[in-house]
């Protein structure tokens, strides 16, 4: 798929590319709680990140990992998982410098293409995103079905029983899209 006359491509993620994978996703996430609280910021999961190395480790090992590529650069990335017609987008990150080129959207009609078979989507953002939340709502067509709160959280987050009910239950939006048949 081109954006604006580049090629953009999803190529597989390698093991000698993991790491910088995980910095690179570090270093988008923590640019959009940078650009919503500043550094006075407590939505951080370890120390100086947004997103935990375990997290994106997790999404990694147990989904299928991308890098986008735009001529030859590698400007993002992003991490799937495919069950039958079901998918979860993990993760998608592009690169800060390269925000507000099309070249998410781009990945994501990618992905799309890539995965006829799927017929539900779902993905979820933390509620300070509003970067993502347009993106995913406004650009991609899904649509908000949940919450996650202290008073409703997600089923799939395992409880830590040291956390306050505040830490571990972080606000978090979720999405699906429902594709035409």
């Amino acid at each position: 798929m081109t954006n604006k006359n580049h090629q953009i491509n999803l190529v597989a993620l390698k093991e000698d590319d993991k790491e910088q994978f995980i910095l690179d996703n570090q270093e988008a996430f923590n640019y959009g709680a940078l650009e919503e609280f500043g550094l006075l910021d407590d939505h951080f999961e370890e120390e100086g990140q947004i997103i935990s190395r375990d997290t994106i480790e997790k999404a990694i090992d147990s989904g299928i990992a991308y890098r986008i590529i735009i001529d030859g650069e590698k400007v993002g990335g992003l991490v799937i998982k495919i069950e039958g017609n079901h998918g979860e987008l993990e993760l998608l990150f592009v690169s800060p410098n390269a925000h507000s080129k099309g070249i998410g959207y781009a990945a994501w009609r990618e992905v799309e293409k890539m995965h006829p078979e799927v017929r539900v989507w779902e993905t979820v953002t933390p509620y300070f995103e509003k970067r993502n939340i347009h993106f995913y709502v406004n650009r991609c067509g899904f649509h908000i079905v949940e919450f996650y709160n202290s008073h409703h959280p997600d089923p799939n987050e395992p409880i830590d029983e040291n956390q306050d009910i505040d830490e571990r239950n972080g606000e978090m939006f979720k999405f699906r899209k429902i594709m035409d048949k």
